[in-house]
């Protein structure tokens, strides 16, 4: 198959190195730097040089507020049978763009980033395939996907990002604020450290990722949800409350289990 991708950043340089071997692959990328270390692949700088390659499949790797843009800008040089994708961690507005853009479509994300999942084994690593998608598109993510192992699960747009709300914001802003209250440590802990070495990982990634996972519009009531668990812990320290601490965390250890 020919795979036209979209960015050659992490996520993009990760699914060319994935698909060069198998598939005729070609990254479409603007800044040069970038593609220093593309190899297996045919470059391109500019959309006009789309139709020669005639893509039958579009992975979109671009960051979430450029998805959309880089969609728009690839469009007019397909043909009409060529199946258009995005990776997007947050899928506020793709439904709504999809269903007018006139081509199939297949919208995935996978559960994973560069900074944290060994991309040489992802067995334990989760992604999630779009069921409103293509049936052609999810035939071939699906395919992709259990080649890597992964675990996948189907959701609608709406499940996903109310999914992706909990599963992704509250670690995220969770690990702001430890890292926003941090002090030097002379001599930390074994939980103090392991916290230091999320939050290290954390803020290495890419600043649009960090925003669009904390910017869905449905993380503002998960993060309420930690600042009414923060206010009920306060609330039990202060008054040295220590049959309400042993309630708390038993209902915490259950709730992990």
């Amino acid at each position: 198959m020919k795979i036209l991708i979209l960015g050659a950043g992490k996520m993009g340089s990760f699914f060319t190195d994935l698909l060069s071997f198998d598939h005729e692959v070609a990254v479409l990328e603007s800044n040069p730097k970038r593609m220093r270390f593309i190899y297996n692949a045919l470059r391109m700088s500019s959309p006009e040089e789309i139709p020669a390659f005639a893509p039958e499949l579009v992975i979109n790797c671009v960051t979430l507020n450029h998805t959309i843009d880089a969609f728009k800008a690839v469009l007019p040089h397909l043909q009409p049978y060529c199946i258009i994708s995005d990776i997007a961690s947050v899928k506020t507005n793709l439904l709504e763009f999809y269903k007018g853009c006139g081509f199939p479509y297949v919208s995935t994300h996978p559960m994973f980033g560069p900074t944290f999942a060994n991309l040489g084994n992802l067995e334990k690593e989760n992604t999630i395939i779009i069921s409103e998608s293509d049936h052609l598109g999810k035939v071939f993510f699906k395919d992709l996907y259990s080649h890597l192992k992964l675990n996948i699960f189907e959701y609608s747009f709406e499940e996903h990002d109310r999914v992706v709300a909990y599963s992704l914001g509250i670690p995220f802003a969770s690990t702001l604020v430890f890292a926003a209250t941090m002090k030097h440590q002379d001599a930390p802990g074994t939980t103090f450290k392991r916290h230091m070495k999320i939050a290290r990982g954390l803020m290495s990634e890419d600043d649009y990722l960090l925003t669009e996972i904390l910017f869905n519009p449905r993380t503002p009531r998960q993060i309420g949800r930690i600042q009414e668990e923060l206010s009920k812990l306060q609330e039990i320290i202060e008054k040295r409350d220590t049959e309400g601490m042993k309630s708390y965390l038993s209902d915490i250890r259950q709730k992990i289990e």
